[in-house]
């Protein structure tokens, strides 16, 4: 004979795991807000303030990176954006495949792209060097000096 339980009767304590998915989402909508002032302000910066969009050239890229506020500003963004928009591309495999090898084979894809977009970019703005030492002089810009 099966007993059946008494409704309203406390489940068994189990353990307490994080609930990824509600982090996701609460990740997706903050990063949103902060993604659409970093975005604005980056928008402002490039084409509203002094020469406008004209400004825009290797000179100015190299200007704008040798601040670190600008650079720190700048991989927020990448940061931000690229984790963002992979949660995004992860809950659309969530929604569009079975789980099983194909569902991991795509996530585990969308994790080593992120990862390789976000290293490769982050040594792009912290490493830039507009002016290279001992480099030929055809190859530098104007504005670097002939030291």
């Amino acid at each position: 004979m099966s007993v059946i339980e008494a409704p309203r009767t406390p489940r068994p304590a189990t353990a307490r795991r994080t609930n990824w998915e509600k982090w996701g989402w609460i990740y997706m909508r903050v990063s949103g807000v902060v993604l659409v002032v970093l975005i604005f302000g980056h928008l402002f910066v490039n084409l509203m303030v002094g020469d406008g969009v004209k400004a825009i050239d290797f000179g100015f890229v190299g200007g704008k990176w040798a601040s670190p506020f600008w650079q720190w500003w700048d991989v927020l963004m990448l940061w931000l954006a690229l984790i963002h928009g992979s949660n995004g591309m992860r809950t659309l495999v969530n929604d569009y495949t079975k789980p099983g090898t194909a569902q991991k084979v795509l996530k585990g894809a969308l994790f080593v792209v992120a990862a390789a977009l976000i290293i490769l970019g982050t040594l792009v703005v912290f490493t830039f060097e507009p002016c290279p030492a001992n480099a030929p002089l055809e190859l530098l810009p104007s504005f670097c000096s002939a030291n």
